[in-house]
Formats: C-alpha cells, sequence, structure tokens
C-alpha cells in the first residue's frame, strides 16, 4: 500500500519560512519523481514544484520560483519544500504527490499517488 504523509504545515507571518516533509511508503522511492502541488478555497489545484528521481532536476511555478526550494532524500524516502519569503497569498493546503514517471511534470493527472496535505497559512 502507498502512502504519501505531508507534516510541516502551519500558521506564519508574511516574510516567514516553512519547510514541508512528505515521506512516502510502498514503493521505491528513488525511482519516482516527485511534485508538490497546493490548493487554496475556491481555487483548483496548482502546481507549485517538481523534482525528478535522481533530484538534477527541479522547476517551479513561477510565482515561487526564488522563494521556494524542493529536495529530496532518497536515504529517507522523503521529499522536502523549504518556503521562504512567503507571502498571503501562499495560503493553501499543500500536496505532495508521486509522478507516473521518472521526470516530474506541471500536469496534475501525471501524478498517481497523493498525500492528505498540510495546511499552510500565511497571516499577520
Amino acid at each position: 500500500q502507498v502512502q504519501l504523509v505531508e507534516s510541516g504545515g502551519g500558521e506564519v507571518q508574511p516574510g516567514g519560512s516553512l519547510t514541508l516533509s512528505c515521506v512516502v511508503s510502498g514503493r521505491t522511492f528513488s525511482r519516482d519523481a516527485m511534485g508538490w502541488f497546493r490548493q487554496a478555497p475556491g481555487k483548483e489545484r496548482e502546481f507549485v514544484a517538481g523534482i525528478n528521481y535522481a533530484a538534477d532536476i527541479t522547476f517551479y511555478e513561477p510565482s515561487v520560483l526564488g522563494r521556494f526550494t524542493i529536495s529530496r532524500d532518497n536515504t529517507k524516502n522523503t521529499v522536502y519544500l523549504h518556503m521562504s519569503t512567503l507571502k498571503p497569498e501562499d495560503t493553501a493546503v499543500y500536496y505532495c504527490a508521486t509522478a507516473k514517471f521518472a521526470s516530474a511534470t506541471r500536469i496534475l493527472h501525471d501524478y498517481i499517488y497523493w498525500g492528505q496535505g498540510t495546511q499552510v497559512t500565511v497571516s499577520s
């Protein structure tokens, strides 16, 4: 049974930082590309960041480029999303997901397994 468990969400003031973690079990994690998505109230789920299986290729949604960093530790079956200079518009439920392929994409339907999500709230 494949499980993705996110943690690290919370409430932070604008300009603050948070690091999300996602632990994957039930698959050979080192072979999978991974992605982070987010969904704000009343909006569709959107791509945030992706990383390929070897961690040598990463890419980001333009609004988070330079502020967010995706990384992975294949020895711990964990993918991370470090978020800095947070803005109120970053408020959302954040989800990690396992891609169908070894290379990550921006397309939601290219991901087959999802975590339950972790809430990030940026507010003063």
